[in-house]
């Protein structure tokens, strides 16, 4: 079994990017720190760790709750930048953050308070359809062109994670989904924001 506590991971901070067990990330890396980061880990273990940063600063602080990605693609560009994309493995909880002497940060990380082994079980079809109602509304109130054929085609845990990663919510509600203990907890969570983010088109909705 693998170690569940105290794991020390090198964390990407990136607002409004998350990453969900089983799916997956493509990023760009430009910043000459996330590019040291990047030949760390294809070094090492092929291991990234997003988080969202809290707010202003540097370096930011960050919220306590990321999700571990492991380096699926990779193309190296000629002038040093990357192309990759992650696969989600596992949410961590950070315990503390370590001084190091690298350009990119690293944390001592607990992984036991997260279930993310195994996928989880199907959606009640009620909350399946809740999704699916919620996101059309939501689609049609900015505007946006969806194949929803394509997208009854996906499978519970694929079409939540998708929305809630592509959704433009603010960093408070990413970081409720990423934290939601279960993928009910998160499709409830997800139908909610949804409703919420388009009755708040006409004007800013932030949720503190």
């Amino acid at each position: 079994m693998a170690e569940r506590t105290g794991q020390r991971l090198s964390i990407f901070p990136l607002a409004g990017a998350l990453l969900f067990p089983r799916a997956q990330l493509p990023l760009h890396i430009f910043e000459p720190r996330y590019r040291a980061l990047i030949s760390d880990a294809l070094a090492r273990d092929r291991r990234v760790s997003m988080i969202q940063p809290r707010g202003a600063g540097e370096p930011p602080p960050l919220f306590e709750v990321g999700c571990i990605g492991h380096i699926r693609e990779v193309e190296r560009l000629d002038d040093g930048r990357f192309n990759i994309v992650l696969d989600g493995i596992n949410r961590f909880r950070i315990l503390r953050e370590l001084a190091v002497t690298t350009p990119f940060r690293q944390v001592e990380a607990d992984l036991s308070d997260f279930a993310d082994a195994e996928a989880p079980d199907a959606l009640p079809s009620i909350v399946r359809a809740e999704i699916e109602r919620e996101a059309r509304r939501f689609a049609d109130s900015r505007g946006v062109l969806v194949d929803w054929t394509e997208v009854s085609r996906l499978d519970d845990e694929t079409l939540v994670n998708a929305i809630a990663a592509i959704a433009p919510f603010d960093a408070a509600a990413k970081q409720a989904l990423l934290e939601a203990a279960t993928l009910d907890q998160r499709a409830d969570l997800l139908a909610q924001f949804l409703a919420f983010f388009r009755r708040g088109d006409d004007e800013p909705a932030t949720l503190q």
